[in-house]
């Protein structure tokens, strides 16, 4: 009797015991952390791909397999800063919470979760972001999901969301985010830097304060 050869089963190729999925996710991380660690010490325009990629310890072969340029990592990291974000803000808020309390509770942990990490703030909205055109068209799609979730708030605590409502939103909205942009500039040098969030939050919840009752 002739016994047919098995043909070997190929296995994907693992390194360090991670396989080829795994150290894509490896590099995309690595570079996320970079970027945020570099356009947040010397800018978006002051930052090469080649610098990011020593910064990731990642050869620039393995950047382009990850990211189409410096502008689409940009992209990526404004985006899990956003998820993140909204992960944060989506238990914030309890059933027993009154409108007041919880929009309170809910600015406060808006405010930690940009500047809890100073470099968060100064790559989204600081000295340390992109200005390009996909760079613009990323931050207004996240300010729309930022007034979505504004208005889900406020339908959660009985209002009826209107056009006028939304337009409120957007006002709301940016000018939460230029509050915190404006508080960076002086963060870096605080002798308190506790002091100094503390001193943010009251600024986001009196805004918050006054243009809700301006409703």
């Amino acid at each position: 009797m002739t016994t047919t050869p098995r043909t070997p089963v190929q296995r994907p190729r693992r390194i360090r015991g991670l396989d080829a999925e795994q150290r894509r996710e490896q590099r995309r991380e690595a570079l996320l952390e970079a970027a945020l660690e570099l356009f947040a010490r010397q800018g978006f325009a002051g930052t090469t791909i080649e610098q990011l990629c020593q910064q990731a310890y990642v050869g620039t072969k393995a950047f382009y397999e990850t990211f189409q340029s410096r502008e689409d990592l940009y992209a990526g990291l404004l985006q899990r800063i956003t998820d993140s974000t909204f992960a944060r803000l989506a238990d914030t808020v309890t059933d027993e919470d009154d409108e007041t309390t919880g929009s309170r509770r809910l600015i406060e942990e808006f405010a930690h979760a940009f500047v809890d990490d100073i470099r968060i703030a100064k790559v989204s909205f600081g000295e340390g972001s992109a200005i390009t055109p996909a760079a613009e068209r990323q931050r207004r799609g996240n300010r729309r999901a930022a007034v979505a979730f504004i208005e889900s708030h406020w339908a959660r605590f009985g209002e009826t969301i209107t056009s006028r409502h939304h337009d409120i939103a957007i006002g709301l909205i940016g000018g939460l985010f230029d509050i915190v942009a404006d508080w960076t500039l002086d963060a870096t040098d605080a002798e308190d830097p506790a002091a100094g969030i503390s001193v943010l939050i009251r600024r986001l919840q009196a805004f918050y304060a006054a243009t809700r009752a301006g409703m």
